[in-house]
């Protein structure tokens, strides 16, 4: 299984950030007003405009879900993120915000965040297409 990294962090400033990635070799991928995808290497990082980030207010809303601006996670195929999830839920662990995000368009995909002992969000994210991962 070919597997890419995915960490999403808060920024101060989309643009600034963008031209930053994009000046040390990375790519530019899908975006929005108040986020960006910048291609690393294959692994995606998602910025999020959330001002200076404040553990107190760590949440960002996107298509009407509440989500972890700070959170990392691993992008799986299909088979694995049902395989994860249905053990996870049978271990009767939290899991929180399943869904599917951007749903019929490009870089549509099933999210689904768990909590470590830490309090770290992780994302496990499969795409549809797979090669959407970084279309903008």
């Amino acid at each position: 299984m070919n597997t890419s990294f995915h960490l999403s962090l808060p920024c101060l400033d989309i643009e600034a950030t963008k031209a930053f990635y994009l000046n040390i070799g990375a790519t530019s991928g899908r975006h929005a007003q108040n986020w960006t995808d910048i291609n690393l290497y294959n692994h995606q990082i998602t910025f999020t405009k959330a001002g200076k980030f404040d553990f107190n207010n760590p949440n960002y809303v996107f298509e009407g879900k509440i989500l972890p601006s700070f959170h990392f996670g691993v992008i799986v195929d299909e088979a694995t993120f049902r395989k994860v999830y249905a053990k996870l839920k049978a271990q009767r662990l939290e899991l929180v915000t399943k869904a599917t995000f951007l749903k019929d368009k490009t870089g549509e995909h099933m999210s689904f965040f768990i909590k470590d002992p830490n309090d770290y969000m992780i994302e496990f994210k499969s795409f549809k297409i797979e090669e959407d991962m970084f279309k903008s």
